[in-house]
């Protein structure tokens, strides 16, 4: 099993970091290999936000973890975001998290999904979210499922919870098949030997499947940053950790399958 990184904090303690994760390696060039898949790392200024976007704000650790950090340097902010550039369907999707997804700061967003290519469909369509962000407001639930629609013009849907890490470690999955798309957030990692009970679960199964759901592979897309381009409300900087990403082809009709059952 691959080993975990020291967990990650919130906010990042620079003094702490040194001690506390290994060695990094930063992504210097535009591409890197994580989880099996290649990945762009992207750089300049542009949307979600809008915000600015540095490749020094992703890396690998000695252990293949993948680090996203948001950095203020100089008195500007930047964030970071990683790009599939291979293409996948339907499947079982999942995100093995380090760091306080509860504990984010109110502007900071995690972004987990796919997206579609120009080929597949504009932006506010096809997409497949896991989100942990609050929007801007310590009121709403930072936990965020959201199906965007295959055809244009109709509007997306979300299902929102709240969110209580007893440390560290989360997983978060979906399955996506022609008919419907299941999510699932669970705390602790796969064989950490906890009880990896879920804490959040969503079943989305339109009466309209092919009009509400992608039938489209796309890339998969990982990001942190920041909502509407403003900076943590404590002024600090943040970094998590995405220890692994896993993929496993599922057959595009029938059913979607349950989530799966919490070890005894």
């Amino acid at each position: 099993m691959k080993p975990r990184p020291s967990p990650s904090l919130l906010p990042v303690l620079p003094v702490l970091l040194a001690a506390t994760l290994l060695p990094a390696l930063p992504a210097r060039s535009t591409e890197l290999e994580f989880a099996g898949h290649t990945w762009t790392v992207r750089s300049g200024r542009g949307g979600p936000g809008p915000n600015a976007w540095d490749t020094r704000n992703v890396w690998l650790d000695g252990q293949t973890n993948l680090h996203l950090k948001i950095a203020c340097r100089d008195g500007q902010w930047s964030c970071a975001e990683v790009t599939m550039k291979g293409r996948l369907g339907f499947g079982r999707y999942e995100f093995q998290t380090v760091g306080r997804l509860d504990r984010l700061d109110d502007n900071v967003v995690l972004g987990l999904f796919n997206y579609p290519t120009r080929d597949v469909g504009p932006d506010a369509t096809h997409e497949i979210d896991i989100e942990f962000a609050r929007w801007g407001r310590a009121t709403n639930p930072i936990g965020n499922f959201t199906v965007w629609p295959a055809e244009p013009g109709l509007k997306q849907v979300s299902h929102g919870f709240p969110l209580e890490l007893p440390g560290d470690d989360s997983t978060h999955r979906f399955v996506w098949t022609c008919e419907g798309i299941t999510f699932q957030s669970l705390a602790g990692l796969p064989g950490d030997g906890s009880r990896n009970a879920p804490v959040a679960v969503w079943n989305y199964r339109p009466s309209e499947p092919q009009r509400f759901i992608s039938q489209e592979p796309m890339p998969v897309h990982l990001n942190l940053w920041l909502f509407q381009g403003r900076p943590p409300k404590d002024g600090q900087e943040v970094e998590l950790v995405i220890r692994d990403f896993r993929f496993t082809p599922v057959s595009g009709t029938g059913s979607v399958p349950p989530p799966p059952a919490a070890p005894q």
